[in-house]
């Protein structure tokens, strides 16, 4: 008994050893990246301005969509995808700052927002995914801001080159259609960040290959893998836009 407790003793010091050799391994790239998995268990329909000082409001947190053939609510997709992309970012680098790391919990689109800005992101990445009155419609798509954007147009144009490179990445990786960036100026949490953001919709949970590959934990690694990609070549695009001025 006493041996096989000092080898179980053993192999706890060995794995603790290795596990905090592999964290202090991992070098800091000086990049914050805020993720919001969207949506949550319950909707909260309670009003919230889309925009500062707006008198026009939306529900706090809608319910998503849902995946017919997977199962999955959206807010349940958006977690798994999001949590497999915090632990690709941070094995990067990149220090991860987390919306929300359940499906339990109350946290309003505004409120979102303002985690990303007080934690000054450098990325603000808004995961979701999509739904429509057609089975047959599928693909990847992001949402910025625009430049006429009255609340935030001074990161409309950082917001439209991070969803061109997250959408790209995410394309390439799985395959999917590719469906661009769309210029959006009605959300909520695009319209009270201060940081660049993107609302990446991860594929259409209303098409039944797309909704069934998407809740593929593989896949997820794929799509999350994809959006990382993105991210570094967003930072990359930046580093080179400056030294070329």
């Amino acid at each position: 008994m006493k041996k096989l407790a000092a080898l179980l003793m053993a192999a706890v010091v060995t794995f603790s050893l290795s596990t905090s050799a592999f964290a202090s391994s991992v070098v800091s790239n000086g990049k914050i990246v805020c993720i919001d998995p969207g949506h949550q268990a319950k909707a909260n329909t309670a009003q919230e301005p889309i925009a500062p000082g707006s008198s026009i409001t939306k529900a706090k947190v809608a319910a998503g969509t849902h995946g017919a053939w997977s199962g999955l609510t959206e807010a349940q997709l958006n977690l798994q995808v999001s949590l497999k992309l915090q632990s690709i970012l941070t094995a990067r680098g990149y220090t991860v700052i987390m919306t929300r790391t359940t499906n339990d919990v109350n946290i309003s689109n505004v409120e979102r927002a303002q985690i990303a800005n007080n934690a000054k992101a450098d990325a603000f990445i808004r995961v979701h995914a999509n739904g429509i009155n057609s089975s047959a419609v599928s693909g990847v798509l992001a949402l910025a801001p625009s430049s006429s954007n009255a609340y935030c147009s001074n990161i409309a144009a950082a917001s439209q080159l991070l969803s061109a490179c997250v959408v790209n990445g995410q394309a390439a990786a799985t395959g999917q259609k590719n469906k661009g960036v769309s210029q959006s100026d009605t959300m909520s949490g695009i319209n009270w960040s201060q940081v660049p953001v993107t609302i990446l919709e991860l594929g259409f949970m209303t098409n039944p290959t797309e909704d069934l590959n998407m809740a593929n934990s593989d896949y997820q690694t794929l799509m999350a893998t994809g959006i990382a990609n993105g991210i570094d070549q967003y930072f990359a695009s930046l580093a080179a836009q400056t030294a070329a001025n």
